[in-house]
């Protein structure tokens, strides 16, 4: 490990990349504690210690704390990930932004355009509603969170939030495009990440007030090693589809004649699926604090977390939002047609339509497996902490929006050094690289 970090450090590009996503993260941080006006933010965090369990106690979880501090930041980057979902279900409904991709790199600068104009529409509806939900807040003792309610407050709620909001998404985009990793899901990981110390006193002190005992907490950290094994396992795991391409024959030479695969991963889609159903659950919290009549107020109290409603409809979102992502990130008719154009085929089954249909096959299975472990991770724990009574303070979408991104940053890290390395090989004098690559190509086409 510590020869990986040195041979990291060493590589003058990968290392600016890493301090650039780690200062941007920092500055992200920093963030959350800048308040926003007009809240007694006393009485905000009692109100925050009645609510543990809610909806906005998940809302405060994806936000790093900003909610609970009434921060710039208290959107996050989540009106973003909601105007990503919109966009990406927009490319089947609407032709035209399914043209703007076929474009190539102009028709995705549109889109991504058009996505920052829907995250500012989207951020300006949701700090709405939470201004007008904070004008409704009491304490226990009856103390009005907000300290002057009114239009004033309204206005200056929607323009900070609503700027704080685009501002977290320019730092996602520049770690995306400038540092290691996706910028919005490092945005998540830190903001539960930063939460960790939190759990863990509020864990010590429930020990030390006798709600909790020491063997309950082994087996507490027990289930999350279990966890965070199961993640790796299945984040790890692949597919691997035989390919076998057929020999050629040019003069004495012998070419091709090979057998590979094709690898896909077990879970397709990553960790987006719970980002993204997430991201929508809170939604019906939002219409009801901004249509404040008895029927929106059912509905937002039905989506209470813990609830039958609440986990059902989460799974089911997990589950489509799974099939939808791997549907946009893998195309079989594209990986047929590219393979029969290359003259690979998989062992049994003809070139073209069939391959296609075989790797749907597949593709379904997959899908329906890694729909069934994303649901399984991330509703087990709401399982356990409402109908067992069990403290899991580290609810099972945090711990696999960690561990996924983690293991997808590492990859990109990884996969940046082979690539430095590769040029280095190939920089220098490419003469003689070029005639080692030309005399190891002889040798395995006369072994071959």
């Amino acid at each position: 490990m510590f020869e990986s970090l040195m041979n990291i450090l060493k590589m003058q590009d990968l290392r600016n990349r890493i301090l650039l996503t780690l200062a941007l993260l920092a500055v992200y941080r920093l963030g959350i504690f800048i308040p926003s006006p007009g809240v007694d933010r006393i009485a905000l965090a009692d109100f925050f210690e009645d609510s543990q369990g809610t909806l906005l106690s998940l809302y405060n979880l994806f936000s790093g704390g900003a909610l609970e501090r009434f921060s710039v930041f208290v959107l996050g980057i989540m009106p973003y990930i909601s105007a990503s979902i919109i966009m990406q279900i927009g490319q089947i409904m609407f032709p035209f932004i399914e043209r703007l991709k076929a474009q190539g790199q102009a028709g995705t600068k549109k889109i991504n355009q058009y996505t920052r104009y829907l995250t500012i529409g989207i951020a300006i509806v949701q700090s709405f509603s939470i201004s007008i939900g904070l004008e409704q807040m009491t304490t226990m003792s009856n103390q009005l969170v907000v300290i002057e309610p009114g239009w004033s407050f309204r206005l200056m709620t929607v323009i900070t939030m609503t700027a704080g909001s685009c501002f977290v998404m320019w730092l996602g985009e520049q770690i995306t495009e400038r540092g290691i990793g996706q910028g919005a899901s490092l945005i998540i990981t830190a903001g539960i990440i930063a939460g960790i110390p939190s759990g863990a006193r509020n864990l010590y002190q429930s020990m030390n007030l006798g709600q909790i005992n020491l063997l309950e907490i082994s087996m507490l950290l027990a289930f999350m090693m279990v966890v965070i094994g199961l993640i790796v396992f299945i984040e790890r795991g692949q597919y691997r589809v035989p390919i076998q391409y057929p020999k050629k024959v040019v003069g004495n030479q012998v070419y091709g004649g090979q057998s590979t695969h094709l690898p896909l991963k077990v879970n397709v889609s990553g960790v987006l699926p719970p980002i993204f159903a997430s991201s929508l659950m809170f939604f019906p919290a939002t219409i009801g604090q901004l249509f404040p009549n008895d029927f929106f107020a059912g509905i937002a109290a039905a989506f209470v977390p813990g609830s039958y409603t609440y986990m059902v409809t989460y799974v089911v979102l997990i589950v489509v939002f799974t099939f939808f992502y791997t549907a946009i990130s893998f195309n079989p008719q594209d990986v047929a047609d590219n393979l029969r154009r290359q003259g690979g085929y998989i062992p049994g089954v003809r070139p073209g339509k069939q391959t296609q249909d075989e790797l749907d096959r597949i593709l379904l299975r997959l899908t329906a497996g890694g729909a069934l472990y994303l649901s399984a991770v991330c509703i087990l724990p709401e399982v356990l902490a409402n109908f067992y009574n069990v403290p899991f303070y580290f609810g099972g979408t945090g711990l696999l929006i960690i561990v996924g991104v983690c293991m997808q940053t590492v990859s990109q890290v990884e996969g940046f050094m082979l690539t430095q390395r590769y040029d280095g090989l190939s920089g220098p004098d490419k003469s003689q690289s070029k005639g080692r690559r030309g005399t190891f190509q002889q040798k395995s086409n006369k072994t071959s």
